[in-house]
């Protein structure tokens, strides 16, 4: 069976060498070409030493981009969507894990990004890419929108209860690893700022809430967002105000019924140890989320919490699960990967 050819656009940042390593070990594709204007002509290890005598390819710019199959674009918000038409020139699948095709309605962009969107007739087109919620319509898909990371975190924490109706408001706080920021510098990254820091960056209006409240259809969500010292990894804490009782058998029966059969959601509820509810740090590298839950005895909040890889369940490791969906592999090709402990 011969492989697909696949090629990053814009492979020198995190989320671009995880799917390098993803995707030189999926057996149904062969690497072509990886792009970076500030590395082109240097070896890819250059940018991703972990990669050393595992890809041997060097960066190419983009306008040296040769046909392919399927195209990965990590490029900075605005840039695909004002490229779109030459990307469609060189491929049949185009996963991209901007923001510029997670949201619907074009107005949202304006609300949460503060600027118009550059081919609003074109929104429809773009699959949004996660799995859980949208397997059906990524089977065959050619025009797939990777989720955000904390979009991510959150839609799956609440899905279950915002689709079965039980949910009156929520209020979510996350708490963010460092490389949520990508790898440019910057004085927040810095490390005598950057260690030891709890820092809340985004007490409102974070631009992943327009997904939120796009995918869970309601607009009484609320979040924030605090940057905590860890590298890989999104821990999010959402207090539900449920419109009725739900004793804590019935919220396992409708998680569940949910993601039973889910391949990469995992119900944490352990009654001892210290991993008793969802971990980020055991998730490093893997495409898990854990989702886990605690009812409060003394109101009608249900406090359910989830922990994912921001750069594997909240970018590339989603992405290649939503890509293996839309050209037919196993779901899980390339994903087995559990993760580490300690």
């Amino acid at each position: 069976m011969s492989r697909l050819g696949v090629s990053i656009v814009g492979g020198s940042g995190y989320t671009g060498g995880d799917l390098l390593r993803l995707l030189h070990f999926h057996p149904g594709v062969e690497i072509r070409q990886v792009t970076s204007e500030r590395h082109a002509g240097r070896p890819v290890a250059s940018a991703h030493p972990n990669l050393r005598k595992v890809v041997d390819h060097k960066f190419v710019a983009i306008d040296e981009l040769e046909p392919c199959d399927a195209l990965f674009l990590c490029l900075p918000h605005g840039q695909t969507m004002r490229q779109l038409g030459d990307f469609e020139g060189l491929a049949e699948t185009l996963v991209d894990l901007s923001a510029d095709y997670r949201l619907r309605d074009p107005a949202a962009y304006e609300t949460w990004y503060g600027h118009a969107h550059a081919q609003p007739d074109r929104l429809g087109e773009f699959v949004y890419g996660i799995p859980e919620l949208h397997r059906e319509a990524l089977r065959g898909a050619t025009r797939i929108a990777g989720a955000g990371c904390n979009a991510t975190a959150t839609i799956l924490a609440l899905h279950p209860l915002y689709a079965a109706g039980l949910a009156e408001s929520a209020v979510v706080d996350v708490k963010a690893g460092s490389s949520q920021g990508g790898n440019a510098v910057s004085d927040g990254s810095h490390h005598p700022e950057r260690s030891g820091a709890v820092r809340s960056y985004k007490p409102t209006a974070h631009r992943h809430l327009g997904e939120i409240r796009q995918e869970l259809g309601a607009d009484t969500i609320h979040f924030s967002a605090t940057s905590i010292e860890m590298v890989r990894g999104i821990l999010a804490t959402c207090h539900v105000f449920l419109r009725e009782p739900l004793e804590e058998k019935e919220v396992w029966k409708l998680y569940r019924g949910a993601y039973g059969d889910e391949p990469f959601i995992r119900i944490v509820k352990e009654r001892s140890g210290i991993h008793r509810y969802p971990e980020p740090k055991i998730l490093a590298g893997s495409n898990y989320c854990d989702i886990g839950f605690e009812r409060d005895p003394t109101s009608n909040r249900l406090v359910v919490i989830a922990a994912l890889d921001n750069l594997m369940k909240g970018a590339a490791g989603q992405a290649v699960q939503a890509f293996n969906i839309a050209r037919g592999f196993d779901e899980t090709t390339a994903l087995e990967f559990p993760g580490l402990h300690p």
